[in-house]
């Protein structure tokens, strides 16, 4: 019980501290607050003494940040959220609605997801189902692409060819549910992709567990087999789907401007780019609220589903040691990129051109041009340095960071909710407010959530893969922790992180695309492809090479990741005895000699 009470004080110290940060966000960037909400309600008005000092008497921000802080606090104690510096308007009203849309919006969004997870692994249930799976893991080209896709890209996709072209559903504005479907695309496809590879990660273990060959042997059907090796996988996707949920509420920034939506995380942007702070400070602690929610909500539901087999120890492990996935793609998928960005290197990316402007690919430029006449393989092949290498040490710090506390669950999940809540592109602004703007800023906004997700799997797998049948026999033949989380544990639980760190490498490159999309990222005239995109989106209609030479490439290095995370495998090797001689074994019990062949896991014999 003290532990469920520290976890939610521990939570709660996390909420208050991020809403205070986000609170004193117009001190750190060490700008007048009453000069910003000047130029929001109008930018032809002087900024006067008289005038700024005005608008601090009517802010009541004359006694500086601490009271600022301490009225809005008070305040909300009696569910007063304040009233918007920019609008006058009472701000709770209006963070309601905007959370309603988001939440309409993240439904859709989601119900698209799981059905795009659904058909990326369709595959492996049906050949699981028939058990003529025989060790074959998904190929995934197809899922890599939608995950590499950026979702402001898919948005714009969408609004210019189905909503103005075709004119099949409306483009803009929210006026009704027909207007949540090609934003829920948007949203729902990438994500869906990646819970997609994530399941077909799982099913092949599922499906080589024991109920799995004695319910066919009594005759069940294929898609009741199938059914439940969902069931049995779920679990371990749920707190990721819980990061998924308000990933998807307030980090859907982009598509929300796209298409004109006045949701939470539109929202908060604004506020944050005006210095409104009650709007900021309540949409904030929304965003913390609702992630609180969808933590509690997966945590009950993994408890559900999986019965009393994770407190009883009596679970299979869905990480056996299996061989690496054979194949050239990962070689062909490499050497494509590699082409690419080695013949981009060798072209001035800088070079104008006016009187080549968007031309379309030729022999002279392979991926045509951009609407100053630059040659947009050159571009490319520039911006991979940028890209490329900053998204993958990002990745890596994320990998270490993630597995690390993923290792201490009760430190970790306050911090993995808390962080979730918090939209990148806020972080940015925040980054950029403490260490001001530049090259690094995005790398580290970044950097400061890409974490999270990879530690929450990590300590999913981790507790499930501790209610295993083999670790309990293991434990009970006087196997220590050390030994266990050696040899048993991080074998186990490594790979398939590392498969989802491989996975994410290009959402991280994405991410950093996001932030130069909404112009917090890289400045002209860097070729870094968020910014490529950002730029060439104007012409997308014109000129849709300008637009797809970066997507394109964004895509091949998604296929890449997916499948070189296809020869990552927990290693079969045999394991030392835990000790020798009656150590002990740090519990104050004495523990015996354990054969390596009695420690090994049945599937792995």
């Amino acid at each position: 019980m003290w532990q469920r009470l520290a976890g939610a004080g521990w939570r709660t110290v996390l909420a208050v501290g991020l809403v205070c940060g986000v609170g004193l966000l117009p001190w750190l960037t060490r700008t007048d607050p009453a000069y910003t909400v000047l130029k929001a309600r109008s930018a032809e008005r002087e900024p006067t003494p008289e005038v700024l000092a005005d608008i601090r008497r009517q802010l009541g921000i004359d006694g500086g940040p601490l009271d600022v802080l301490t009225g809005w606090l008070g305040g909300l104690v009696r569910g007063d959220a304040g009233q918007s510096w920019i609008s006058g308007a009472d701000v709770l009203p209006d963070v309601m609605r905007a959370l309603g849309a988001s939440l309409l919006l993240m439904c859709v969004a989601l119900l698209v997801a799981v059905l795009t997870a659904g058909a990326v692994c369709a595959r492996t249930l049906r050949l699981g189902a028939r058990r003529r799976l025989g060790g074959r893991r998904g190929g995934g080209s197809l899922s890599a692409v939608l995950a590499s896709l950026p979702e402001f890209l898919v948005a714009s996709v969408l609004a210019t060819v189905v909503g103005v072209q075709l004119g099949w559903l409306p483009a803009l504005g929210w006026y009704g549910p027909q207007w949540t479907v090609l934003p829920a695309l948007a949203l729902g496809l990438p994500a869906g992709a990646v819970l997609g590879r994530l399941l077909d990660d799982l099913l092949p273990g599922a499906f080589g567990e024991p109920w799995a060959l004695a319910a066919a042997a009594r005759g069940l059907t294929g898609r009741s087999i199938a059914r439940q090796a969902v069931r049995r996988c779920v679990p371990a996707l749920l707190p990721n789907l819980g990061l998924f949920v308000v990933g998807l509420t307030g980090g859907a920034v982009a598509v929300e401007q796209v298409f004109d939506i006045p949701g939470l995380g539109r929202t908060t942007l604004q506020a944050a780019l005006a210095q409104d702070l009650p709007v900021l400070q309540a949409g904030t602690l929304v965003l913390v609220l609702l992630a609180a929610l969808a933590t509690g909500a997966t945590r009950v539901a993994a408890r559900l589903l999986t019965g009393p087999a994770l407190r009883d120890g009596a679970l299979s492990s869905l990480h056996r040691p299996t061989p690496p996935a054979g194949g050239l793609l990962p070689l062909l998928y490499g050497a494509l990129l590699l082409a690419v960005v080695g013949c981009g290197l060798t072209r001035d990316p800088l070079a104008l051109d006016t009187g080549q402007r968007l031309r379309s690919p030729s022999p002279d430029h392979p991926f045509g041009t951009d609407a100053l006449g630059r040659d947009l393989l050159a571009r490319v092949g520039h911006g991979a340095l940028d890209t490329l290498l900053l998204a993958a040490a990002i990745s890596a710090a994320a990998l270490l960071a993630g597995v690390l506390l993923g290792l201490v669950p009760r430190v970790s999940a306050p911090l993995v909710d808390t962080v979730n809540a918090v939209p990148p592109v806020l972080v940015a602004l925040l980054v950029t407010a403490v260490a001001g703007s530049g090259t690094v800023t995005p790398a580290l906004a970044v950097g400061a959530v890409a974490w999270a997700p990879l530690a929450a799997h990590t300590s999913s797998l981790l507790r499930q893969e501790r209610a295993t049948l083999h670790i309990t026999a293991t434990k009970g033949l006087g196997a220590g922790r050390v030994h266990l989380l050696r040899y048993e544990l991080l074998p186990a639980v490594v790979p398939p992180v590392l498969r989802h760190a491989l996975l994410r490498l290009p959402g991280v490159a994405l991410a950093l695309a996001s932030l130069g999309f909404l112009g917090l990222g890289a400045q002209p005239p860097s070729p870094e492809w968020g910014l490529l995109l950002a730029e060439n989106q104007p012409y997308a209609e014109r000129a849709p090479w300008a637009v797809l030479a970066p997507a394109a490439v964004l895509a091949l290095l998604g296929a890449l990741a997916v499948s070189a995370a296809g020869g990552i495998r927990r290693p079969a090797r045999r394991r030392p005895a835990p000790t020798a001689g009656g150590a002990d074994n740090g519990n104050g019990a004495e523990r015996r000699p354990v054969p390596a062949a009695e420690t090994e896991p049945a599937g792995a014999r």
